[in-house]
């Protein structure tokens, strides 16, 4: 009787009488098709060993003392079982992918092993590329799929869920790319691009390649870590049905992880309404038994607070808090980072750091254009969208106690306990915006909508620290300049000697701290200084700290910041569900008018300063406009 096999791989793993210098230090498997790697048994069947030539002799060095070892402890010929037996364990193989088990799946894996030739009884695995394209289950090629060896170290795969997208494209693949030729990333990593699309590895790296670029300190040898980080970059077809993709793309990583420690990073780039479904199914098919298991999710992070609630209980279901990670590029940013640096590292700022001194604190986010309009016009809007992640927990960094250490969740803590101190918006001090369409503009379908493009509130926390300090929003597209800072400004000196020679307007005395991020990044400091020359004259200039002039590098894209601290575990610029269920809390009372239509936006000119009622709400709460 006789099977017919494109070819079997056989790892030899390590015997009594062999030498360790011979073995593959994981069994992470790969096979090139040329003949000289092949033996024929007396059948005339095919055996394909593994390697290729430049691994083959220390892979096999020791085979024939193997081979004498065992030879003379086999009685008989085994023969392989017939071909409709192995289709049979195919079957099986492709009805327990569909059922979504990991242990079903490795013992079917087992199966397969036990019909295979006994005197290779370690490992034996099928190569069924000839065999793929009639069973939908099985990756193509899986003994072939890596063209490489596997390290010492721990193995860690990334797998992009939505990979065509956009934002896969243009950022995610991107940021990966960044950190691994700047050598952030493990040598021991394999980059997934999982979707719906029928495509091949060579079209996922075609469709990416255009996008990958080296910062300037990294020109050397670009080029050839473009080709390796590509090479290590893997497309899987997902289908329909995630929970049968996501068992192939288990398999997959697993014949890349041998036996090695197994880390796995799930970045989900869904639309909100898969998102439980794939996050699901990655749990119950896709994680490692191995190591650790890290999920992506992006924002918007629900609709409202009840339905944050239950995306967030449907996770928890699946995953322990650790292992999510709920992702808002904009805290990426070189400023939310080095928040909590200025404050604690710096005794000249942590005394001043209360109601006794500082007056108000400004949190400043405006674009100039209409980028991604469509964003905002889709049922989310700029508060579930920006307000609620992103100045939030900028708001929360900036004015939380100082914690016991820089563990992420120590910082969160702080955060949540901050956040929950906040008082809910009051609709009186809330200011909706949306910019009148002008013609030729992309958003005139939209215009019946009341979702807004604009919003300014006035914050205050309840606590020691900061009672009765306003801390001001200002955040809008299509507004006069792009511009992301936070402004501190402190009070008036008591009894100031010198307020006569500060004209009529003591605010423009103000000393303030200015963190800019955009449209140039820079720690601005306004101080009052007397104008050289005779008499007296006082001016409040700008001490200037302008990181392009004193720091000659480039400022690596806020999805490589967050996307290290995921590869290194550090989740404190990710929202915990307890900051998420307290930032909804915060901002239910403005949604739900916003949603009974009690509230409707200003409409504004495109290009302008934003409604007019913003500067009647900074009067209120005596805070003077910051000027654009």
């Amino acid at each position: 009787m006789s099977m017919s096999f494109s070819a079997v791989s056989v790892p030899f793993m390590e015997s009594k009488v062999s030498r360790r210098s011979y073995l593959c230090s994981s069994a992470y498997q790969f096979s090139l098709r040329a003949p000289a790697n092949y033996l024929h048994s007396e059948s005339g069947r095919q055996v394909l060993l593994h390697g290729g030539p430049v691994h083959f002799c220390r892979r096999f060095c020791g085979l024939k003392q193997w081979i004498v070892e065992n030879l003379h402890l086999q009685k008989q010929k085994q023969e392989l079982r017939p071909t409709n037996e192995f289709k049979s364990i195919k079957n099986q193989l492709k009805d327990h992918l569909q059922e979504d088990s990991n242990d079903e799946t490795t013992k079917i894996t087992s199966q397969v092993e036990e019909s295979s030739v006994s005197s290779f009884q370690p490992h034996v695995s099928v190569d069924v590329s000839t065999t793929s394209a009639k069973s939908p289950s099985m990756p193509q090629t899986l003994s072939s799929k890596f063209p490489y060896e596997c390290g010492e170290g721990p193995t860690l795969c990334i797998a992009v869920i939505g990979a065509t997208g956009e934002l896969a494209r243009g950022k995610i693949f991107p940021a990966l790319f960044a950190l691994y030729y700047s050598g952030f990333l493990p040598e021991n990593v394999c980059i997934f691009g999982y979707s719906r699309k029928d495509m091949t590895d060579e079209d996922l790296r075609s469709m990416i390649a255009s996008n990958l670029t080296c910062r300037v300190e990294h020109q050397q040898n670009c080029g050839d870590r473009t080709d390796i980080f590509l090479r290590r970059t893997y497309y899987i077809n997902g289908g329909y049905d995630n929970r049968e993709g996501m068992s192939k793309l288990n398999v997959l990583m697993k014949q890349f992880e041998g036996k090695s420690e197994a880390n796995r990073i799930f970045y989900l780039s869904v639309p909100q309404e898969a998102l439980i479904n794939v996050a699901c199914s990655v749990a119950d098919n896709a994680q490692s038994l191995k190591g650790w298991n890290r999920v992506i999710i992006e924002k918007p992070f629900g609709f409202d607070g009840l339905s944050s609630h239950r995306l967030t209980q449907s996770l928890l279901s699946k995953f322990q808090e650790k292992q999510i990670y709920r992702i808002d590029h904009l805290l990426g940013r070189n400023l939310i980072e080095n928040l909590t640096v200025l404050r604690f590292a710096n005794l000249v700022f942590e005394p001043l750091w209360n109601r006794t001194y500082i007056r108000n604190v400004q949190v400043i986010l405006s674009e100039d254009l209409g980028v991604q309009a469509g964003r905002y016009f889709d049922g989310y809007g700029i508060i579930r969208d920006i307000v609620h992640s992103h100045i939030l927990q900028t708001i929360a960094l900036l004015a939380m106690e100082p914690p016991i250490s820089l563990d992420g969740e120590d910082i969160r803590n702080e955060k949540a306990k901050l956040l929950r101190s906040v008082q809910k918006l009051e609709p009186s001090d809330v200011i909706l915006g949306q910019y009148k369409a002008r013609a030729g503009d992309k958003v005139d379908a939209y215009m019946n909508s009341l979702t807004p493009t604009y919003f300014a509130a006035a914050l205050y926390i309840d606590n020691a620290r900061w009672d009765g300090v306003p801390f001001l929003i200002k955040t809008g597209m299509g507004l006069i300049k792009h511009r992301v800072e936070i402004r501190i400004q402190f009070r008036h000196v008591p009894g100031n000697v010198y307020r006569e020679r500060m004209g009529h307007n003591i605010d423009l005395a103000t000393n303030e701290l200015i963190l800019r991020d955009t449209p140039d990044e820079a720690i601005l400091v306004r101080v009052n200084n007397k104008i050289p020359g005779l008499g007296l004259q006082l001016d409040s200039p700008e001490l200037n700290l302008l990181y392009k002039d004193k720091y000659n590098v480039e400022v690596p894209d806020s999805y490589e910041q967050l996307l290290l601290d995921v590869v290194d575990g550090d989740s404190h610029l990710f929202l915990r569900s307890d900051e998420l269920a307290a930032a909804w809390n915060i901002l239910t009372p403005v949604l739900n008018e916003i949603d009974k239509k009690n509230i409707a936006p200003e409409l504004y000119e495109f290009g302008g300063r934003g409604p007019v009622g913003a500067y009647y709400l900074w009067a209120k709460h005596g805070v003077p406009w910051a000027e654009d």
